[in-house]
């Protein structure tokens, strides 16, 4: 005997068919809603001015915990390392020839740029 098995989405927010899954995370949360094509739409259009301001983070980050609001993490955005090192050496920073950076290095730096 055989069987099969189908699986209807409902529109979380009119009822209905839905025509997807979106994810989002608001607050250290991820959520999940089931909406059709047009509410999907909404929901996008609604977002995307925080979305177009907002920095992507890797979803590692966001497993079981909160990234720390102080911890510092270097990406595209955050400026050469040799170059923040040239510039505290230059100003009498003690900075280490090699390795990591301190934070109070980095921060002087974008506060003096």
């Amino acid at each position: 005997m055989a069987q099969r098995v189908v699986v209807t989405l409902s529109d979380d927010i009119e009822g209905g068919e839905a025509a997807e899954t979106v994810a989002f995370g608001l607050d250290g949360k991820m959520y999940e809603i089931d909406l059709n094509a047009a509410n999907a739409k909404k929901l996008r259009k609604a977002l995307a001015p925080y979305l177009a301001a907002g920095r992507k983070i890797p979803v590692r980050a966001t497993v079981g915990r909160r990234p720390a609001a102080d911890s510092y993490t270097h990406t595209a955005l955050a400026p050469d390392p040799a170059a923040v090192r040239a510039w505290a050496q230059s100003n009498k920073m003690d900075v280490p020839a090699r390795g990591r950076i301190p934070k109070r290095v980095y921060e002087a730096f974008r506060a003096a740029s």
